[in-house]
């Protein structure tokens, strides 16, 4: 098996920044030294034939204990680090120049608070890559667990072939915070440089499944090895130093492999033959353009009857004969047509800007999603959504408190995902951001009727979720207000059905009013006077995004 990441623990070393105390035990006692970084390097060859080496790793990481590197940071500015890279790059180049080729020797020096006194730990091997002095960084790999919360693990450069991920204390050269499949597991990256896409691949593959979302942007790994297994979410992000190169449908490297059907397979015949783009000749031509004709017709249910000969082919349409059953004695043949009923949905839930509502002393609205993400303030929600006073947006779960922007993709469980758009520009003095909801909130209305919604008005009450204190958070506890009271008035607007959709009227000056399409792109903001809302449109009022359908 490959040496993906070999690890190794050097201790008793009196003085860790001694580069020839770590490469090789002076004297010729061979039977009673202990194994050292040369050792290790010689017994673990990058290519071997047979049992004689033929390559060597050349990239090795020190892993120092982290009082010994601040000591030498704060006194002298990582000179003794720097000097115990050069003085082992020196040796390993000394020793190994034969097997190198080449390959450039580069080692790394690194603290960790894990290791003891004296305790100096090695990694070299397949996975393991120490950029160059130049060399920007291609991708940068994170993970989560609910797709709210990233925890960064490492970088990916553009000469860097592998890295391998894992969790605490495993055989890796970058551990993922909060890894949820055991030791035994390990997450493969394959890079090819800034022309491909980067390939993962799951150790053991057998015991997971690892896919791409495109709409979500990471990949998702779940375990197979039980019913309930656990996930985790992994993001290969491009930096802005290695820009996606647009491409043409033409070109062959193509980072996205086109999708063809596995085998082609020709038609026997001279229509195929003609297909093809061999020689056709007059008559073929003839017989080809006729076939294509008779192919039509017969499509559109026109009986086609053919003439043998030599001229051209007499074509005779005949008209199809109705397979129209008769009616039975106290049958109709009426339609049956649904019977039209108006509803109103609540779609999506807009996050105010409460810098605008600062007399308020309003500090934060937070959004409680369940584990079905449905709105609830009762028990631990699976993410929260949440916009505090300086309008800052944040996603909050069991893992943490991370800042977010919107457009943003939420998946917390597997089955569904919560959306946050970005608002559109008439709208951004008041809004911050628009949270889709993954289930739409539906009510019927009754049609030939005049409604008002608002704070005051029971209509449509079940809709207006955050009519409730619990969502709002006020300077030092003051007060218990509804957070419908940030942005809906009393008495917002009237609605009334019509045949060709709603007619919005404005009840109060101060009550501001958007009219989304369809996809939820903003068309016009409503005014006074009377205003017609197409079906399958949506108005935005207070914090809700309300669609009115036939």
């Amino acid at each position: 098996m490959p040496t993906y990441v070999q690890h190794a623990v050097l201790g008793r070393i009196p003085d860790v920044f001694n580069a020839e105390a770590i490469w090789q035990t002076p004297g010729l006692a061979l039977f009673s030294r202990r194994p050292l970084l040369r050792d290790l390097l010689e017994r673990s060859p990058r290519e071997h034939k047979g049992r004689a080496a033929t390559r060597c790793f050349s990239h090795v990481t020190l892993v120092l204990p982290q009082e010994d590197v601040d000591d030498d940071y704060h006194l002298t500015r990582g000179a003794r680090a720097r000097d115990l890279a050069e003085t082992l790059a020196a040796l390993h180049q000394k020793d190994f120049g034969d097997l190198l080729g080449s390959d450039q020797v580069r080692y790394g020096v690194v603290g960790a608070a894990s290791l003891a006194p004296g305790e100096i730990e090695v990694k070299f091997g397949h996975a393991v890559y120490l950029p160059a002095p130049d060399e920007k960084i291609l991708y940068n790999v994170s993970v989560s667990r609910d797709s709210a919360i990233w925890h960064p693990v490492c970088p990916l450069y553009p000469n860097q072939r592998l890295a391998l991920i894992g969790g605490e204390g495993a055989e890796a050269s970058a551990v993922a915070q909060g890894w949820p499949f055991g030791p035994d597991a390990a997450l493969l990256i394959l890079n090819d440089g800034p022309d491909a896409p980067p390939v993962l691949q799951m150790r053991p593959k057998e015991a997971f499944d690892c896919r791409y979302d495109p709409h979500s942007g990471y990949f998702t790994v779940k375990s197979l090895r039980e019913p309930q297994g656990a996930r985790m979410l992994v993001k290969i992000a491009r930096t802005s130093a290695f820009p996606l190169r647009a491409r043409h449908q033409s070109d062959t490297g193509s980072a996205t492999p086109a999708v063809n059907p596995a085998v082609w397979q020709s038609r026997s015949g001279a229509g195929s033959n003609a297909m093809a783009g061999g020689d056709i000749s007059p008559r073929a031509t003839g017989v080809i353009a006729a076939a294509r004709a008779v192919n039509v017709r017969a499509a559109a249910g026109i009986n086609v009857v053919a003439r043998s000969g030599a001229g051209a082919i007499d074509l005779t349409a005949v008209p199809v004969a109705s397979h129209k059953p008769a009616n039975r004695a106290g049958e109709s043949d009426a339609t049956y047509a649904p019977v039209s009923q108006q509803r109103v949905s609540l779609v999506a839930l807009a996050l105010p800007r409460l810098s605008r509502y600062r007399d308020t002393g309003a500090q934060a609205l937070e959004l409680p999603f369940n584990q079905s993400l449905a709105l609830s303030a009762d028990g631990q929600p699976a993410i929260s959504l949440m916009v505090d006073a300086a309008d800052d947006l944040y996603a909050c779960t069991s893992e943490g408190r991370q800042r977010v922007e919107a457009p943003a993709t939420f998946a917390p469980v597997d089955t569904r995902a919560l959306r946050l758009m970005a608002v559109a520009p008439e709208m951004a003095d008041r809004y911050r951001a628009v949270v889709c909801l993954a289930q739409p909130v539906s009510a019927g209305v009754a049609s030939g009727a005049r409604f008002t919604f608002g704070r005051n008005s029971p209509m449509l009450a079940s809709l207006r979720l955050l009519d409730s204190p619990r969502f709002l958070k006020r300077a030092d506890g003051a007060g218990s207000a509804s957070a419908d009271r940030i942005g809906l008035s009393r008495n917002a607007f009237t609605f009334e059905a019509t045949t060709r959709g709603y007619t919005i009227a404005r009840q109060s000056a101060t009550q501001t009013l958007y009219h989304l399409d369809d996809k939820l792109q903003f068309v016009a903001s409503i005014g006074d006077a009377p205003y017609p809302l197409p079906h399958g449109h949506h108005l935005v009022a207070g914090h809700y995004v309300l669609r009115f359908d036939a």
